[in-house]
């Protein structure tokens, strides 16, 4: 059987499952909250910006962004802060200086920087948690259910079966993320309109030992800033669907395969944010998965890594995983 006809079936059957629609509807259900709840957020902050500094103030965004840098400059003055929240407030409070500065509007709500944000906050547990719903009993299911092994009498090879599995893995992420934008566009500009595709957004931001470095940086349209978060986002799913399909692989039940997949990646960020002085989890791919922070000039938060190494880093964890997958895949007894 062709390598054609076998993704075409792979993907009629996810199609046919409730799952993928499962995965759209949470992430459709999800952007309408956070939009809902972002559009009523900006009225609060309006309107506690108003009683401190004036109704006709919150109207003008130079103003609106002093009073939050006075507000943060005053938190960091706080005795009960820890060290890497005060860090990240400098940080953020040396944004903010810069576009005073510059003057450049970062306040500006609309549905594509919506999606931009939206997807930015979604790359460490959101996204992660779609892709696995989405991916991680695609070999297990089939394993458990017997049914792979209709294929396997007909004389298709292993290598096949599994390879169009990790192929309709890839496409689906992709349709994914393709209805994430859809969704998070469509919604939002019902709140905040549906301009911003033009204005400028200020990208390159570098953070080194803690400081701000504006010497990289440089402006993007707002559309082409948003295809940049989620070329970055729809890397991240690859890299989240090759380990759930890793452990789908070694794995026989649906529920064992999801549950270790979720436990990888909650255990890995918890490590990461614990450990940050040991080295080792800087190559967790769970540490590696905020890749739209080293564009936005987030902290970081273990020292020494930048968007090459993160890349590299989530880049071997891909080969692992097939090599993984198609070396024990190959090899397991699946006839009993």
């Amino acid at each position: 059987m062709k390598l054609y006809n076998l993704v075409k079936n792979e993907v009629f059957k996810m199609i046919g499952k409730k799952r993928l629609y499962i995965t759209l509807g949470i992430a459709f259900v999800i952007i309408v909250a956070f939009a809902y709840g972002q559009y009523h957020s900006l009225d609060r902050t309006k309107e506690n910006l108003s009683k401190r500094i004036g109704i006709e103030a919150t109207s003008d965004w130079r103003q609106v962004l002093q009073q939050q840098l006075i507000d943060i400059k005053r938190r960091m003055d706080s005795p009960y802060m820890d060290d890497d929240r005060r860090a990240n407030l400098r940080v953020r409070a040396e944004q903010m200086q810069f576009y005073l500065d510059e003057d450049i509007n970062p306040l500006e709500v609309s549905a594509v920087t919506f999606s931009t944000k939206f997807i930015e906050q979604s790359l460490l547990f959101l996204l992660p948690l779609l892709m696995i719903i989405l991916s991680a009993d695609i070999v297990s299911g089939e394993l458990s259910g017997g049914t792979i092994k209709l294929l396997l009498v007909r004389g298709v090879s292993r290598w096949k079966i599994l390879l169009s599995k990790y192929i309709t893995i890839i496409l689906l992420e992709a349709l994914v993320m393709f209805f994430v934008l859809i969704f998070s566009i469509g919604v939002s500009g019902i709140f905040f309109g549906y301009g911003g595709w033009t204005t400028p957004v200020v990208t390159g931001f570098k953070v080194v030992a803690g400081k701000l470095v504006t010497s990289d940086i440089v402006n993007v349209p707002g559309w082409k800033y948003l295809m940049m978060t989620y070329g970055l986002a729809y890397f991240v799913a690859v890299v989240v669907g090759s380990v759930s399909f890793m452990i789908s692989t070694l794995v026989r039940s649906t529920a064992a395969s999801i549950g270790i997949v979720l436990s990888t990646l909650i255990g890995g960020t918890l490590l990461t944010n614990f450990l940050e002085d040991w080295k080792l989890p800087r190559y967790f791919f769970t540490a590696n998965l905020r890749l739209t922070d080293y564009i936005s000039g987030s902290l970081n938060p273990i020292e020494g890594m930048d968007m090459t190494f993160s890349l590299t880093v989530l880049s071997v964890w891909i080969i692992i995983s097939i090599f993984v997958s198609f070396a024990y895949f190959t090899r397991r007894d699946i006839l009993v």
